[in-house]
Parts: C-alpha cells; sequence; structure tokens
C-alpha cells in the first residue's frame, strides 16, 4: 500500500512538472490570432511559364481554407483581418521513365516551388512564412495517339490540392 502510494505521488509529481516545463500537444498554436473573422485570399503570383498555375493554386488554398477553418475568405486584402499571400516561383520538369523500344518518355516528374506567407493586416507582422515549399509528382506520357490523354493538367491540380493541404495545416499548427 505504501509503495502505491509513493509511486502515485512520484506520477503526479512527474506530471505537474511537465506541466511547468511549457509541454503542450502539438497542433494547438495556430498562426491565426482568435479575434479574426476575414482572411484575404489575392491570386498568387505566377514567376513560371505555365499557364494559369496562380489560378489552380489559390483555388485550392481557399477551398482548403473554407474546409478546414471558420474563417470568411475574401479577395480584398483591405476588407480582410489577414492576408494570405501565394507565389509559385519555379516549375520543372524531368524524363523520369522510358521506354525502351521506342527509347520515348513514358513517365515526367514534375517539380513545384512555393511560396507562402500570412500578414496580419493591422500590425503588417508576417505571422507565418515558408519561401520553399517543394512539391513533386509525375505523370504519364501515353505513346497511343488515340488514346492520349495529357495527364500534365491533373498533376499539377493534385500537386496544387497537396499544397494547399500541407500550409493550411501548418498555419494551423504554426510550424
Amino acid at each position: 500500500m505504501r509503495n502505491r502510494l509513493a509511486a502515485a505521488m512520484l506520477l503526479w509529481l512527474g506530471c505537474l512538472s511537465a506541466i511547468g516545463c511549457g509541454y503542450h500537444v502539438a497542433g494547438r498554436n495556430s498562426a491565426f490570432p482568435s479575434t479574426w473573422t476575414t482572411i484575404a485570399v489575392p491570386a498568387f503570383a505566377n514567376k513560371t511559364s505555365y499557364y494559369r498555375i496562380e489560378q489552380i493554386f489559390t483555388e485550392a488554398t481557399i477551398h482548403e481554407l473554407l474546409a478546414r477553418t471558420k474563417y470568411r475568405i475574401v479577395q480584398d486584402p483591405g476588407a480582410a483581418d489577414g492576408v494570405l499571400h501565394g507565389e509559385i516561383t519555379k516549375l520543372e520538369t524531368a524524363p523520369l521513365l522510358f521506354n525502351q523500344q521506342t527509347e520515348q518518355v513514358t513517365t515526367v516528374l514534375v517539380t513545384v516551388h512555393a511560396k507562402i506567407s500570412l500578414v496580419d493586416r493591422q500590425t503588417q507582422k508576417t505571422l507565418y512564412k515558408n519561401d520553399d515549399v517543394v512539391l513533386r509528382d509525375e505523370y504519364q506520357i501515353s505513346s497511343d495517339v488515340k488514346a492520349f490523354f495529357q495527364e500534365e493538367n491533373p498533376a499539377v491540380r493534385r500537386m496544387a490540392t497537396n499544397f494547399a493541404s500541407r500550409a493550411v495545416a501548418d498555419l494551423l499548427e504554426n510550424f
């Protein structure tokens, strides 16, 4: 009985010391201030030659914010508590697999580099910033002309969805 009481006391003291040392559950400290109700998401900047990639990434990010947060999303930065800026800085493609008989490329690796930042509109303080989000995906190139389907655009859309999911998770968890 005495050993159990001593063990319980040690466990209780251990818990108290852990609380006092600043331990906390990951993901509980959001980059969004609790007073915010609106976030502006202006169209992302496009520094690549890929047509409309900024629209695809902006749309995916807005969709993810609407699905995972309580904030109202607006386009005008002047009408929001915070502004989420994004920029697609680079898009690279590289052959990944070849058909040995025809020596044609069958699979291409697409790499997208992006930036994202969240700024408090009142104070102009940057609350979150990531200057090099790197996304990779691959797409198939069909050699059959009758069945040809360009897979590049769906690959970019998948990357935009992954980017938005990662970005919003990072904002919510403040990593």
